[in-house]
């Protein structure tokens, strides 16, 4: 498990939210070519979201900025 801070965990979840969504724009591209390779980033990108995610549930209340708003 990572340790984030409260001042990088809202950045760090909006960071992640928009690398899954642009990878995801990324192969629906017909001119993409090693399409094995983002889906394999993808996969992994998208398990550290759900790992920070996670993490950022349990100090929700400290930042105070529900997960919901940011994401």
């Amino acid at each position: 498990m990572i340790e984030i801070s409260n001042a990088a965990a809202p950045l760090l979840v909006q960071a992640l939210r928009d690398a899954v969504r642009h990878n995801e724009q990324l192969l629906t591209s017909e001119t993409l070519r090693d399409r094995a390779d983002y889906e394999e980033y993808l996969v992994e990108v998208s398990q550290l979201y759900a790992e920070v995610k996670a993490q950022y549930k349990r100090i929700e209340a400290d930042i105070g900025i529900p997960l919901d708003e940011i994401v």
